[in-house]
């Protein structure tokens, strides 16, 4: 017997005493199947390529150029975004857009009375024609602006006013604050309708003293005869042992639907404040006195019916 055959115990090498070749490990032997070279538990080599991850799709290139328009610098300034100078700042900055497309030349043309103009996201008012103001409703006034009972009208406060106009939020007699009127008919639409997110806030004087734990029950939501209402936000603004007085925030616009909610869960309100629609706030406006909002606020008021 060989001395190579005695090492590997009598048999020949590679037949099944020693390990066949190519299965060692060593630098001349393949390497067994199963798992690519380089790898260790199938996790990629260093270095090794990773699949590129997806661009953001291109914002589409649309030609928002009216030859017969007016430089688009001038109309933001007419619209009282600042001095032509910083108009064309905004406009080399990307910060305009012109029906849904970025502008950043400064001799593009529109047409005001067409296009829809953005600054930063938010709406410009290019229509000089539109009207938004902003009314204080007092106590025992209904929300029409004609009453077959003969009852006082909000029209009696804008009697002065040329402009066909539509009333935004309608609010019980019983019921003060902030009603919006408007001679932009889809603005109108718009802010009445639940959908488009418009929050409106009342400070609500309640009979009893609430429990920390009613503002989660009201933000889970409450069933109503006529459906569920959750509100956007609850705030305790004060209480005593016999009256609280809350701010609470929702978007619904059903007949009463504050009066009924607190009804429902057991402290009626005993007077009610609308202060705020959206971004516009009732502020220090008297009851019975309007005032117009500027273009600014407008704006904000188009952004976030998502005009």
């Amino acid at each position: 017997m060989s001395p190579q055959e005695r090492r590997s115990g009598g048999k020949p090498a590679g037949k099944g005493g020693g390990k066949p070749a190519g299965k060692s490990g060593g630098r001349s032997g393949g390497r067994p199947t199963g798992k690519p070279a380089g790898t260790r538990s199938g996790a990629p080599r260093s270095g090794a390529s990773r699949p590129a991850r997806p661009r953001p799709a291109p914002e589409p290139q649309i030609d928002v150029h009216d030859p017969d328009g007016i430089r688009l610098q001038k109309v933001l300034a007419t619209a009282g975004l600042g001095s032509r100078r910083a108009c064309e700042d905004l406009i080399s900055a990307g910060r305009v857009t012109v029906d849904g497309s970025t502008v950043k030349e400064l001799g593009v043309r529109v047409d005001p009375t067409k296009a829809v103009i953005h600054v930063d996201g938010m709406r410009v008012q290019l229509d000089t024609s539109i009207i938004t103001i902003a009314l204080n409703k007092p106590k025992g006034v209904v929300s029409t602006m004609h009453d077959p009972e003969g009852r006082p009208t909000i029209a009696q406060y804008v009697a002065n006013r040329e402009e066909r106009l539509f009333h935004v939020g309608r609010l019980d007699a019983e019921t003060e604050g902030l009603i919006l009127l408007t001679n932009d008919g889809d603005l109108a639409n718009r802010l009445s309708h639940p959908s488009h997110g418009v929050s409106k806030t009342y400070l609500a004087h309640l009979d009893g003293r609430v429990p920390p734990s009613l503002g989660g029950r009201l933000l889970r939501g409450i069933e109503l005869e006529d459906g569920p209402v959750k509100v956007e936000k609850f705030n305790i603004v004060q209480v005593t042992p016999q009256a609280s007085l809350v701010e609470v925030s929702l978007h619904e616009g059903r007949n009463r639907i504050v009066r009924r909610l607190f009804d429902e869960v057991g402290f009626p309100v005993t007077a009610l404040v609308r202060t705020s629609i959206g971004p516009i706030r009732l502020g220090d406006l008297k009851p019975g006195r309007t005032r117009v909002l500027s273009k600014t606020e407008v704006g904000s008021l188009m952004t976030q019916a998502g005009m």
